[in-house]
């Protein structure tokens, strides 16, 4: 399953299908900030080589993300690349995926309803989480019944992420599932969510 998204140009920067120079600062900021939080998961301080890290993967990553074919979307805020990273992606809804999301911690339990053309999702909003060394985040889901959709947002700074919050949900709303898009609609078509 593929997923597009008509995110705003005037706020977001796509990491997605940016080459060489073009988007670099972002793509490196995108990078740096998603491996720091894999790091800080495993409760491990950001190492000295996480910059030259983020550098050299920031190099591989557009092809990474081109091989992907729309099952990871990234974006970064266009004002500061630092300040948040967004990341959608699908997966396949296996019996392993389903069992670690029911055996998720019980703060991951406090989410919200949040309905979009993909259907009746949760929404999860850390501004600030338990682990004081653990960045600022907020989660999308949706389960299409055959795959999850997620949007994962990961903050840099804790005191700002709360103000970021409604241009996290209008980038939530603009996601699609690609096979589901056809061309020449109108806004006057109405989009059944999934059943």
């Amino acid at each position: 399953m593929r997923i597009t998204s008509s995110a705003d140009p005037q706020l977001w920067i796509p990491v997605t299908d940016s080459f060489g120079w073009k988007g670099r600062r972002h793509r490196k900021a995108a990078i740096r900030m998603l491996m720091g939080q894999a790091l800080q998961r495993g409760q491990n301080p950001l190492p000295r080589a996480a910059g030259a890290g983020a550098w050299i993967v920031s190099q591989f990553a557009p092809a990474m993300m081109k091989r992907a074919d729309g099952r990871v979307l990234v974006w970064t805020w266009k004002a500061d690349p630092e300040l948040v990273v967004a990341m959608a992606n699908t997966q396949e809804l296996t019996n392993d995926v389903r069992r670690a999301r029911a055996m998720m911690p019980i703060e991951y339990d406090d989410t919200a309803t949040f309905t979009t053309v993909l259907g009746a999702g949760e929404k999860l909003v850390m501004s600030f989480p338990s682990q004081p060394a653990q960045p600022p985040f907020a989660t999308y889901t949706w389960d299409t019944g055959s795959h999850l959709i997620t949007l994962t947002a990961v903050g840099g700074d804790r005191e700002r992420f709360g103000t970021l919050i409604p241009a996290l949900d209008d980038l939530a709303r603009s996601i699609r599932i690609a096979d589901d898009l056809t061309g020449g609609e109108s806004p006057d078509v109405l989009r059944l969510p999934p059943a």
